[in-house]
């Protein structure tokens, strides 16, 4: 998984409540069995004019203009700025997958749907509650100012704006630790890979019928 330590990237402003994971990854891409190539089907609802199905050209199809991802100025954006309760709806791991696979790193909200918020630590993305007011001034502030960027450093857990005000956040320590150094579950189990290698070779030598295998037959 990528660490996350201090991001500076444009933002992009998804002003809709109750963003739902079939909005961010419709269920007709949940058929692949990868865990890539999801990034290109983010929104795809809302940012295609026609039906999209899994390993279409995008280059066939037709984009929304109206839509906000495919406005010029937000082209390149890797922080989402977002309306309360986004990720509500299903569970699917694949919703933060897309978000971080088209390139976004932080999103910004005044709240979150829960399995949504623990999903997106897990896979390098990180989620920033703010208050419902602030969110409202970044809001203002984006669509006021072309090409607007934040910088979000998450050892120091601030927002910088622009002009160098410093917003504050709050980030569950055990979660910081992984996204800092880039562990996902297995990276945190493969810390203590010698232990584990240690544990195995001493419950084989105690017990060696372990390492036997039953016939493919049996």
């Amino acid at each position: 998984m990528q660490k996350f330590t201090v991001h500076k990237g444009l933002v992009a402003p998804m002003d809709r409540e109750n963003v739902d994971t079939d909005a961010i990854i419709p269920k007709q891409f949940l058929k692949s069995i990868k865990k890539t190539g999801f990034g290109v089907n983010l929104f795809d609802e809302w940012r295609y004019l026609d039906h999209g199905e899994p390993g279409q050209d995008p280059a066939s199809r037709k984009p929304n203009p109206d839509f906000v991802l495919n406005k010029p100025r937000y082209q390149g954006a890797s922080i989402l700025l977002a309306r309360k309760n986004f990720g509500c709806g299903s569970s699917r791991e694949h919703a933060p997958w897309a978000l971080d696979q088209y390139g976004f790193r932080a999103i910004l909200a005044p709240s979150f749907a829960d399995i949504f918020f623990n999903n997106s630590f897990k896979n390098g993305l990180l989620p920033i509650v703010l208050p419902e007011s602030v969110i409202e001034q970044l809001f203002n502030e984006v669509q006021a100012f072309p090409g607007y960027e934040l910088t979000v450093d998450l050892e120091r857990q601030v927002v910088v704006r622009p002009q160098g005000e410093e917003i504050a956040f709050d980030v569950i320590p055990f979660r910081k630790y992984c996204l800092l150094n880039g562990f996902d579950d297995i990276g945190l189990t493969l810390r203590h890979a010698d232990k584990i290698k240690t544990f195995e070779a001493a419950r084989l030598a105690s017990k060696p019928w372990l390492a036997h295998t039953m016939p493919a037959n049996a």
